[in-house]
């Protein structure tokens, strides 16, 4: 399915899997969400997957589409170039559509990255819940021994390029400390 929308008034959701535990960063994003819709016009919101944060804000917009009805979810998929019926109506029950960007489909492990900067690239806003804190880490036994290795945080690549790229970030973690 080819979608096309107004980068002006679209928003993308990019975060670390794990969230801090805090009743308040819901509430914080309904406020600065509701803002967006109300102030600056934002009726495109993009998604991907695989982190806690990712889910909660589908969870606040989906609660905000009852009040604005004329907000879209779409999810951009990292899986799954095609898809079947089946998936295709299982994910329409939580979003109003789902691509598989071209320029991704060859991207290998880096597929999670090349899609965050097509989010990015087709948004003005992007809500981030970025901690310049978190280095996610990978365990690999060698025998008896374990060592850590740390990783580059994808959220972290995500964020910079957003910055290079000049589109407006609201980091919710400056919200809810």
């Amino acid at each position: 399915m080819n979608y096309c929308w107004n980068k002006l008034h679209t928003c993308c959701f990019i975060g670390h899997r794990k969230i801090a535990e805090s009743e308040n960063i819901e509430k914080i994003l309904h406020t600065i969400i509701e803002n967006l819709i109300r102030t600056k016009n934002i009726n495109t919101f993009i998604f991907g997957s695989k982190s806690e944060f990712n889910s909660l804000c589908l969870k606040v917009i989906t609660e905000l589409k009852e009040k604005y009805p004329t907000l879209r979810r779409i999810y951009i998929r990292a899986e799954y170039y095609e898809i079947d019926d089946d998936y295709e109506k299982y994910l329409l029950e939580m979003y109003d559509g789902s691509i598989y960007p071209e320029k991704i489909k060859n991207a290998g492990k880096a597929v999670y990255v090349e899609r965050n900067r097509f989010m990015i690239d087709k948004s003005n806003y992007g809500i981030f819940y970025y901690d310049d804190t978190y280095y996610p880490t990978r365990r690999k036994s060698e025998g008896f021994v374990t060592a850590d290795h740390k990783l580059k945080s994808g959220t972290k690549i995500a964020y910079e390029y957003a910055l290079k790229k000049g589109i407006k970030i609201i980091n919710i973690t400056r919200y809810s400390e």
